[in-house]
């Protein structure tokens, strides 16, 4: 998920918690499940550069598929993502090559 529309989720649901009675959550994500593969294409292509990998048995206790339904804050907050996974992986490689040390105060 893109950390842009992460956030523009969040300040959705921060405006719509002054509207609820209590507390409440909201799944936030595409709604889409994204391979290990797929993560991996999308990085090779944003970055021009073959990612070594291998595949292993998966790891005792590892789920075979898991994402976020993001049905409740389609309806209660009218949020969904924007961006795509090509995005997601272009602007995070293009953040991480200006800035190869993160955030530096």
């Amino acid at each position: 998920m893109h950390v842009v529309d992460l956030a523009e989720g969040h300040v959705a649901a921060l405006e719509k918690l002054d509207q609820v009675d209590g507390s409440r959550a909201w799944n936030l994500g595409t709604g889409v499940g994204t391979s290990v593969t797929q993560m991996i294409a999308a990085f090779e292509s944003s970055t021009g550069r073959p990612i070594p990998y291998s595949v292993v048995p998966r790891r005792e206790g590892d789920l075979p598929q898991s994402w976020a339904d993001t049905t409740r804050a389609e309806t209660e907050l009218g949020w969904k993502a924007a961006r795509g996974l090509a995005e997601m992986a272009r602007d995070g490689w293009r953040w991480q090559s200006q800035n190869p040390n993160g955030f530096v105060g």
